[in-house]
């Protein structure tokens, strides 16, 4: 529709002013927008907080007549300054998706081949609760579990522990961050936070294993590392793919996967042999500097070079930019760390190497989360529960939870059975290594419900669907932000539930009631509760409704000065370059490189990553995403493909080490990426006929990891062990 249609045209179609405004939005957006040109309609703006990826970036939501038209990035916040990333531009493509769960729903056919009636929230909610509450009876509460990602964990989790069980699996940590943090508070006694508290845009040089900002499209993040280039930071990116981020590097260091521990701990030894460390830093701050010193002699660079494919003069030449720029330098350590099954150890490596040069709690490398907090708010205790099994016998496993240890417990009911799971804001299935397993826990349980917005593959596996109205028309629990300073925002509706979706608290709440848990939810709705926190906290809601989110004037202390000294929550109460801790569980004090698995003839590394554009299968079906990344490609050196006869846009197929076979999948011909790898986006071939635009769309990564390697310190699943082939049968010529 053009500007060229006058108002009176417009009332004439929609037959009066009120019933127009109100036909119009029903209308595109194009159309609104013209008819708020033509001021027949005014624009409305609601402070809320994305969660298209979990870095809950602030959003102003422009409204027009009832109908989300825009979101832009809330000024106010952090995470957000002002801007959003395309992602969460296209949080609007997840409100008005066609594809999204309306109704609950019921399965009757066999569990997997997606047939389900539709029924009322009070047949659903009552059978929910009858199931699980026939389960506690016969097998007590920690037969049920929970996994979860994101907010809808702040309405299930306590629900879960108000049931009585312990047992909560988040892929956050085992198929995450978990090493990461681990081999942080191992170093640190503390982790680096989510958001990563990481001065990058004061930097001199920043490091990159493996991350890649530019396509890790993690806002404010994104932000820094676009003012460290106009600021001329110098970036060593360490990544066997030519990346976004290597394109602005000053060294791009092509490594052999799963040699980068060999690469930081050569490092290491370079910056310790010519002195080039913070000797009053460490002196002050750290211990077992010696013993440091002494393991990691025989990491030369000649020997680096024969481990990692990166010339000797490189290394030497990158550790000595490193040690000439410190401490303004950021060591990235990465977000999802769980790569070859030591990766603790990679971590700690890591750490190491922050301390040695001075970063941790200086400008230019990592700066310290606030200090003040806000007052807890009383509540009723949760009952006593029988031994978690989210441990999974790991000495440092997460609160998170190790997920495989409640799937294994699923299978084979040790020590004690599971026969429920309530899964909330995680595709499963994309998200747990060896999909076969999965399946196999799956079929054992005598119940599963799904609580989601879309029908993902886990969700369509569900014995009972609950649909969770998406975060644009919900509120949810307050996001208190430790970084620099004390910040709290809010996530409030911008519109009512469409069709018949629920927010998540609403049905924690009723199926919390049916269970004859209802104390445990004494507030009639969510905005009472946040009213309550509001004023028990003294902040002012009506201006946090108005802001989104309000900093705590005073509360920022971000680096070392006289005045604030560094606490390091270790054993030790200093930085811990020998871990005492590890040591006593028999691992390895100072990280040691041992060397992985390499790919046969014919054979390649299967990595992967992220896309900017999408967070993995979240968004593969957002009608405003997919129409800008509608499938993935996998990523074929160019020499390989010309042995191969392959040519760029060909479709081929994966099969891997154990026979798992991928859909075809568009190969991307290029100099960019090692000879021994192939790299492809993650999130892509979904399974679920229910998600019209993505299904059988690309290949699905997931479904080639079929072999995980454990890290035995915490449990992650290091899942860059898979070798692939490329069937040239199914190339499309």
């Amino acid at each position: 529709m053009t500007k060229s249609i006058s108002r009176r045209s417009f009332l004439k179609i929609s037959g009066a002013t009120t019933v127009g405004l109100s036909v119009a939005a029903t209308l595109p957006d194009k159309f609104l927008l013209w008819a708020e040109e033509q001021g027949m309609v005014k624009p409305t703006y609601t402070a809320t907080l994305c969660e298209i990826c979990f870095w809950k970036c602030g959003v102003m939501a422009k409204s027009l007549n009832g109908r989300v038209v825009k979101l832009e990035g809330n000024p106010n916040h952090p995470g957000a300054r002002g801007r959003l990333c395309a992602r969460g531009n296209g949080g609007t493509g997840l409100l008005y998706d066609p594809d999204r769960l309306r109704s609950p729903m019921i399965r009757t056919g066999a569990r997997g081949d997606g047939q389900y009636r539709k029924a009322s929230w009070d047949e659903a909610l009552n059978l929910v609760a009858e199931k699980l509450a026939a389960i506690k009876k016969q097998h007590g509460p920690e037969s049920v579990a929970l996994f979860t990602h994101g907010t809808p964990t702040d309405h299930f989790l306590p629900l879960l522990s108000a049931f009585g069980s312990p047992n909560v699996g988040m892929p956050s940590f085992a198929q995450c961050r978990g090493p990461r943090d681990v081999g942080l508070e191992l170093t640190f006694g503390e982790t680096i936070g989510s958001p990563e508290r990481l001065d990058m845009a004061n930097s001199k040089v920043i490091v990159l294993l493996g991350s890649h900002l530019g396509e890790n499209m993690h806002n404010s993040q994104v932000q820094d590392f676009t003012e460290a280039i106009g600021k001329g930071a110098k970036f060593i990116v360490v990544d066997p793919r030519f990346s976004i981020a290597a394109g602005k590097a000053a060294h791009w260091l092509p490594i052999r996967p799963a040699t980068d521990m060999a690469l930081v701990l050569t490092w290491i030894n370079v910056i310790i042999a010519e002195g080039l460390y913070d000797r009053d830093y460490i002196g002050r701050y750290a211990e077992g500097f010696a013993e440091l010193a002494k393991a990691v002699e025989k990491y030369t660079p000649e020997w680096a070079e024969k481990e990692t494919d990166i010339p000797a003069a490189q290394i030497l030449e990158t550790a000595r930019l490193m040690g000439k720029n410190a401490p303004s330098v950021c060591i990235h350590p990465g977000r999802h760390a769980t790569w070859y099954g030591d990766d603790v150890q990679r971590t700690r490596s890591l750490g190491i190497l922050m301390a040695l040069l001075g970063s941790w709690g200086r400008p230019g490398g990592a700066f310290f989360a606030t200090n003040a907090s806000f007052p807890k708010m009383e509540a009723k205790p949760f009952p006593e529960s029988r031994e978690t099994l989210n441990g999974g016998g790991f000495p440092f496993a997460g609160a998170e939870g190790v997920t495989q240890a409640i799937r294994s417990s699923t299978i084979d009911g040790k020590p004690y059975p599971i026969k429920a799971w309530i899964v909330t804001g995680t595709n499963l299935m994309k998200s747990i290594p060896n999909q076969k397993e999965t399946l196999e826990a799956i079929n054992k349980l005598d119940f599963l419900v799904a609580v989601d917005v879309m029908p993902f593959d886990t969700v369509m596996l569900a014995d009972v669907i609950l649909p969770e109205c998406s975060y644009l028309e919900r509120h949810d629990a307050l996001a208190v932000g430790k970084g620099k300073s004390l910040t709290v925002s809010l996530r409030q509706p911008v519109i009512e539930p469409r069709y018949e979706s629920k927010p998540g608290w609403w049905i924690a709440k009723e199926l919390g009631t049916r269970l004859g848990l209802a104390e445990y939810f004494p507030w009639k709705t969510y905005e009472d509760k946040i009213k309550s926190q509001c004023q028990h906290w003294g902040v002012d809601y009506e201006q946090l409704k108005k802001l989104g989110t309000i900093t705590i004037a005073d509360t920022a202390a971000p680096f070392i000065t006289a005045s604030n000294p560094p606490v390091f929550k270790t054993k030790s109460g200093k930085i811990e370059l020998y871990s005492g801790e590890l040591k006593e569980k028999g691992f390895d004090p100072v990280p040691q490189y041992t060397q992985h698995q390499r790919p046969k003839g014919g054979e390649f590394r299967l990595i992967y990553g992220r896309h900017a554009v999408h967070t993995f299968s979240r968004t593969t079906n957002n009608p405003e995403l997919h129409e800008l990344c509608p499938e993935n490609v996998v990523w074929v050196n160019a020499g390989i493909a010309k042995e191969m006869g392959l040519a760029d846009g060909n479709y081929v197929t994966l099969v891997n080490q154990d026979g798992a076979r991928s859909n075809p999948i568009k190969a991307k011909v290029t100099e960019r990426i090692r000879e021994d790898c192939v790299y492809m986006i993650h999130g892509f071939g979904t399974k679920s006929k229910a998600l019209k635009k993505a299904f059988q769309k690309g290949a699905d990564d997931q479904g080639l990891v079929t072999r995980y390697a454990v890290d035995p310190i915490c449990g992650g699943t290091g899942m860059r062990v898979n070798f692939v082939r490329i069937n040239k049968e199914f190339i499309d010529a």
